[in-house]
């Protein structure tokens, strides 16, 4: 199968879109983008003196948290840095209870709705997402592109693996550690800067979110997952440190290798891509990013300018993963020499 009938058209915005499926979760969620006025009547519906108010930090930019939850609260504690509560937030994000699962979203202040959402992985999710489409706005050197994949760092340059859910990212990137040779960056997503000599690449999250259920690809982790505090998905929000050690984790590096993942049997398990092949997948699998809050036809041109430009940068690799995780575990690391 030739990548190159991978490209498509890009559909015209909507207000609101499904997006794609997460394995573990059977239901689907939508966006709705809404108007300044109709947030400020939800806000006030919603907002109570017994919600929890936490402000976190995610590269520079400062969201604040109103849910009726305690576990997300303590997850959200637990997943990122939390800032000073006179710093005044760039955006906002409430999470409560509701008969049904509902997103909502404000572009003009950053501020997004969710109602009855029972799975902590879409909040930290929405939250990352907010962020991105805060500081895809910037015009200037501060502007920072987003990418939903993991990036792992080898001596301060390292591997980005991109996938769509499901394709074994999370698998692969924890496979790669326990070679020491391996420094963890982030394990779900990372913001990029295109700087004029380097793509410099920045983590997203204090501490990660992941499945209970890792240690059966790899037993080298079962001794360190003992004891999680797990959610109603079998997720819980670990200190890599515990994992890898606080020597081996990194909050920026440059990118030298993307790794893009697929399971697809027409497809050979490994193939170097052309540019121009590359940005073809990410469009033909939405970014490999099921949480996108805008779909302008300005945002979306954005991010089409600036995969194609990532793409360029360096030598760029689809891996199948079809095979064993120890299979594609090997490919990965001769990819990276290692």
């Amino acid at each position: 199968m030739s990548l190159e009938r991978c490209l498509i058209k890009m559909p015209e915005p909507q207000l609101y879109y499904t997006c794609l499926p997460i394995p573990i979760m059977p239901e689907k969620y939508g966006v709705e983008l809404i108007t300044p006025s109709a947030k400020e009547k939800l806000m006030k519906g919603l907002y109570s003196p017994q919600l929890y108010e936490r402000k976190a930090v995610i590269h520079g930019t400062c969201v604040k948290l109103f849910t009726d939850s305690h576990e997300f609260k303590d997850m959200w504690e637990d997943n990122f840095d939390l800032m000073p509560d006179w710093i005044r937030p760039h955006a906002r994000l409430f999470a409560v209870k509701g008969k049904r699962l509902r997103v909502r979203y404000e572009p003009a202040s950053k501020t997004a709705i969710v109602e009855g959402c029972n799975y902590y992985g879409w909040v930290k999710s929405i939250a990352l997402a907010i962020v991105a489409d805060f500081l895809e706005d910037f015009m200037s050197e501060h502007r920072r592109y987003s990418v939903h994949g993991s990036f792992i760092d080898m001596h301060g340059r390292g591997v980005a693996v991109i996938g769509p859910p499901g394709s074994g990212k999370t698998t692969l990137t924890y496979g790669l550690l326990l070679d020491r040779k391996f420094n963890f960056l982030t394990d779900d997503w990372f913001f990029v800067r295109l700087a004029d000599s380097d793509t410099l690449v920045y983590s997203s999250e204090k501490n990660s979110y992941i499945r209970a259920d890792m240690a059966k690809s790899w037993p080298q982790y079962r001794e360190k997952l003992k004891g999680m505090r797990m959610d109603a998905r079998e997720r819980a929000i670990v200190d890599v440190r515990r994992l890898v050690g606080g020597e081996r984790i990194r909050t920026d590096s440059t990118l030298a290798l993307t790794v893009l993942l697929t399971r697809d049997k027409k497809l050979p398990p490994l193939a170097r891509l052309a540019p121009k092949e590359a940005l073809a997948f990410m469009l033909k699998n939405d970014f490999c990013n099921p949480h996108q809050l805008v779909r302008s036809r300005a945002k979306m041109a954005k991010r089409r300018e600036f995969f194609r430009d990532l793409f360029s940068r360096a030598p760029v690799w689809l891996l199948n993963t079809i095979e064993t995780p120890q299979q594609s575990l090997d490919r990965l690391k001769k990819l990276t020499g290692q």
